[in-house]
C-alpha cells in the first residue's frame, strides 16, 4: 500500500519514467534477459525513449492505437513503454489468432498501425483483407523492407526533451488487453497507465522484490499477468526480468536453475504441467524464494511445494478488467485469498446468491441481491467507485454494451454498482475465498448443480488419467445438462476401474454420464482448456469419432457409446 500510494501522489510519472529513473542511478543493472538479447536499466530506457520518438515521426497522435503482435522478445516491453509514453495506446494483440478472429481485434481496436514480427507477417496479411480500414503494417526482424526495429534505432535515446512531452498521465489510456476468447470472441479491455503502476507496485510489495531477483516469465507478454505484472513488479524494484520465448515443462527447471532465477509466474494449468513432467536434475537446484500466480488448484499445491522445494507461494485472483483482487499471502491450501478486515472498506467484494440456470445473480422480493452464507456458492462481485468511496475502478471495454453488460446494477441499495467477475466462488467462515467455476461451465443435472472444475479435479486425480476437462452437453427430453469428461489417459487406464473411483468419491449426480477418450486437450496459450469445441460435439457418436462411453445405470458400468445407443438416447429410450 505505501508502494502503490506514491502512483496517485505522482500522476504525471509513468512506468517509462520509473525505468529511466532507475537508468540514471543504476544504469548498469540488467533489467531484461533473453536467449536472443540482454538489455541493462540504461539500454531498455534508451531503446523506449527511440521508440516513442519513433511514434511521434510515424505522426502517432496521442490516443491513436497502434496494434503489437509479436512473441515474447525484450524489444515488446521497449514497444509498448515508448509508444504509450507519447500517449500511444498499443493493443496487444494474440500471436495465435489468425483470420477473422484477428481481424475482429484489430477492428474493435480502431488500430492505424500495426506492428507484426516478420514471422508473423503471412497471417496479419491473410486477415487485412478482412479489415473496412487497413493499417499501416511494421514489421520487426530479419527479411522485411518496413522495419520498425531498424528506424527506431536512428533515433536519439536520450531522455524526452519538453517539446517532446505530450503530457501524459496516469489517468490516459495505455494498453488495450483481450480477454482469452475461450467463449466467444475475445474483448478489448481498457488498461490505463495507473492500472499498469498500481499492478507492478502492489505485486512489487507482495512478493518483496528487490534488486537482486530475477523473474522468469514465460508466459504470453500479451497477457495481463506475463506482460506487466511479471515485469513491471521487477522494473519498479530494479530486478531484472528473463523472457523466455515459450513455456516448456520438459525445460523449465534447466532454465530456472541457468538464469539463478529467485521467482518465476504462473498461471493456469502450467503447474501441473510442470508436476506431471519427469524428474530433472535441477527441479531443487534453483535459488527460488517465491512462486506468484493463480491457478494452482488444491489438490496438487502441497505436492508441487513438496517436490520443488519452493519457500513461498503467493497464489492471487484478479481479471485484466477486474476492480478488485485477492491474494493468499498466508499460503492457505486451495484459497485464492481474503481481504484482510482493515482492507474490506477499501476493496469491498462480495459473494452473492445465483441462479445457475438463468446465470444471474438472485433478487429478493425487494429487488435486491443477497449474500451468499459461509461456504454457499455464489457470484463474486466487487463494488464500482473511487478509493475514497470505498470501491475499485472499472475501465471497462473498447465496446459500451460490453461494458454495461459487466456492470451489477441496484445491487444492495438503489444506485450502487457493481462488476460482475463471471466467476462462482465459495467464502469459508475465516474469510478466505475459493473458486468454484466458471458462470456458464457450471450446470444443473437431476436438480443439482454441478461445478466442473470441481469434477475435473476428482477425474483428473483417477489412475492412468493424465488430463482431464470436464462440461455438460444437452440430452433431448431431459432437464439440465448431462456432464461429459474428456480425458487424455495412460496405457494403465482402465475404464471399470476408473467408475469406481469417480462413484467413491463423486455424489452419482456428479459422475460424467458419458466419457471421450482424447489423444490430447487443446488448451489456449494462457493454459486454459478449450470446451467449446467439444461442448458443441456433445455426445454424437453417429460418425467415427474418438472412444465414447456411457454410464449405463442397469449394469452400474461404463460402456462403449455406438451409433445405435447413441440414436436409442436421443430418441429417449434409455434413462440415464
Amino acid at each position: 500500500m505505501e508502494l502503490t500510494a506514491t502512483v496517485d501522489a505522482h500522476p504525471g510519472r509513468l512506468l517509462a519514467d520509473v525505468i529511466q529513473g532507475l537508468a540514471m542511478g543504476e544504469g548498469a543493472r540488467t533489467a531484461l534477459l533473453s536467449d536472443r538479447e540482454t538489455l541493462t536499466y540504461s539500454a531498455l530506457s534508451a531503446r523506449i525513449n527511440q521508440y516513442a520518438r519513433w511514434a511521434i515521426a510515424s505522426g502517432i497522435a496521442k490516443g491513436d492505437t497502434v496494434g503489437l503482435m509479436m512473441p515474447n522478445r525484450v524489444d515488446y516491453l521497449a514497444i509498448w513503454l515508448g509508444i504509450t509514453r507519447v500517449g500511444g495506446i498499443v493493443a496487444l494483440l494474440n500471436t495465435q489468432l489468425t483470420g477473422s478472429s484477428l481481424a475482429h481485434c484489430i477492428k474493435v481496436a480502431n488500430a492505424r498501425h500495426v506492428i507484426v514480427d516478420a514471422a508473423l507477417q503471412a497471417p496479419l496479411m491473410a486477415a487485412v483483407p478482412l479489415l473496412e480500414v487497413v493499417p499501416a503494417v511494421w514489421t520487426c526482424g530479419a527479411g522485411t523492407e518496413r522495419r520498425i526495429d531498424v528506424a527506431a534505432g536512428t533515433l536519439d535515446g536520450a531522455p524526452l526533451r519538453p517539446e517532446e512531452d505530450r503530457g501524459v498521465t496516469i489517468h490516459d489510456r495505455a494498453l488495450l488487453i483481450y480477454t482469452s476468447g475461450t467463449t466467444g470472441l475475445p474483448k478489448a479491455a481498457h488498461v490505463s497507465h495507473r492500472r499498469i503502476l498500481n499492478w507492478a507496485f502492489w505485486f512489487a510489495g507482495l512478493i518483496d522484490a528487490a534488486p537482486e531477483d530475477r523473474m522468469y516469465d514465460c508466459l504470453p507478454l500479451y497477457h495481463s499477468v506475463g506482460g506487466v505484472v511479471a515485469t513491471g513488479c521487477m522494473l519498479v524494484a530494479g530486478g531484472s526480468v528473463v523472457i523466455a520465448e515459450k513455456f516448456s515443462a520438459t525445460s523449465f527447471w534447466d532454465d530456472i536453475a541457468r538464469w539463478q532465477c529467485t521467482a518465476f509466474q504462473y498461471i493456469g494449468e502450467l503447474c501441473r504441467y510442470v508436476l506431471k513432467a519427469p524428474a530433472s536434475p535441477n527441479e531443487q537446484a534453483h535459488r527460488l524464494r517465491v512462486i506468484c500466480g493463480n491457478g494452482l488448484r488444491g489438490e496438487i499445491w502441497e505436492a508441487f511445494k513438496a517436490r520443488f522445494a519452493i519457500p513461498r507461494i503467493l497464489e492471487f485472483y484478479a481479471a485484466t478488467e477486474g476492480n478488485f483482487s485477492l491474494f493468499n499471502v498466508e499460503e492457505k491450501v486451495g484459497a485464492i485469498g481474503r481481504i484482510p478486515s482493515f482492507l474490506t472498506h477499501r476493496f469491498p467484494a462480495a459473494v452473492v446468491r445465483f441462479d445457475v440456470g438463468a446465470c444471474v445473480p438472485l433478487r429478493n422480493a425487494q429487488g435486491f441481491c443477497e449474500r451468499c452464507a459461509a461456504d454457499e456458492v455464489g457470484e463474486a462481485i466487487g463494488r464500482i467507485g473511487e478509493r475514497d468511496e470505498g470501491g475499485g475502478q472499472f475501465e471497462g471495454y473498447t465496446s459500451a454494451a460490453e461494458t454495461e453488460g459487466k456492470i451489477l446494477r441496484n445491487v444492495f441499495k438503489p444506485g450502487d454498482a457493481w462488476f460482475r467477475t463471471g466467476d462462482l466462488m465459495r467464502r469459508d467462515a475465516q474469510g478466505f475465498f475459493y473458486f468454484v467455476d466458471r458462470i456458464g461451465d457450471t450446470f444443473r443435472w437431476k436438480g443439482e448443480n454441478v461445478a466442473t472444475l470441481e469434477v475435473a479435479e476428482i477425474v483428473a486425480g483417477a489412475p492412468g488419467v493424465v488430463e482431464a476437462t470436464v462440461y455438460g452437453v444437452a440430452v433431448p427430453g431431459t432437464d439440465g445438462r448431462a456432464g461429459m469428461a474428456a480425458i487424455v489417459i495412460a496405457p494403465s487406464f482402465d475404464v471399470a476401474a476408473f467408475r469406481r473411483y469417480l462413484t467413491d468419491r463423486l455424489p452419482s449426480y456428479a459422475v460424467p454420464v458419458f466419457v471421450r477418450i482424447l489423444p490430447r486437450l487443446a488448451i489456449t496459450e494462457t493454459f486454459k482448456q478449450k470446451k467449446q469445441e467439444l461442448m458443441r460435439e456433445g455426445f454424437d457418436a453417429s460418425a467415427p469419432t474418438d472412444p465414447l462411453y456411457v454410464n449405463d445405470p442397469a449394469s452400474a458400468a461404463y460402456v462403449a457409446l455406438d451409433s445405435n445407443a447413441y440414436q436409442r438416447i436421443v430418441a429417449g429410450k434409455v434413462r440415464l
